[in-house]
């Protein structure tokens, strides 16, 4: 005698869906599969704590906005002759000599420093006095 196929029991729809809570937790990427014989990276498997949604004190709110904006820098190139490039060298071998040691930056820094508070006589006065250069990168020896 065969016994007929068995049917489900009528649930009804809410006991077959499992609750939001109990749902299986987000599933983390694996990494692509590493060619063989290629070294695998070590993994940690450290749970990671879950942020608290505690509010921070006012104060701690307040000391990132007193902190000034550091200044954007700009890097630049530029030519010089080699002997004022060897004046840089020994104004920077002097400032050591006194105790104090400077980058050449902070030296051309200097020197831009003083300009700015020169009349604008002086510095035509100078500008004179220096020799053109020709704009551009030097033609590299070969």
């Amino acid at each position: 005698m065969a016994t007929p196929p068995r049917k489900a029991a009528a649930q009804p729809a809410d006991a077959i869906r499992k609750p939001a809570a109990a749902a299986k937790p987000a599933a983390v990427a694996k990494p692509a599969p590493t060619p063989p014989g290629a070294v695998k990276p070590v993994v940690s498997r450290k749970a990671v704590p879950a942020k608290s949604n505690a509010v921070a004190p006012a104060a701690a709110l307040a000391a990132p906005k007193d902190k000034p904006k550091k200044p954007k820098l700009v890097r630049d190139s530029f030519t010089m002759p080699e002997a004022e490039y060897k004046v840089l060298a020994d104004l920077k071998k002097a400032c050591i000599k006194a105790g104090f040691e400077v980058k050449k930056s902070e030296l051309l820094r200097v020197g831009v420093a003083l300009m700015q508070r020169a009349d604008v006589a002086q510095l035509q006065q100078v500008l004179a006095t220096l020799p053109s250069l020709k704009a551009g990168r030097p033609k590299k020896a070969k």
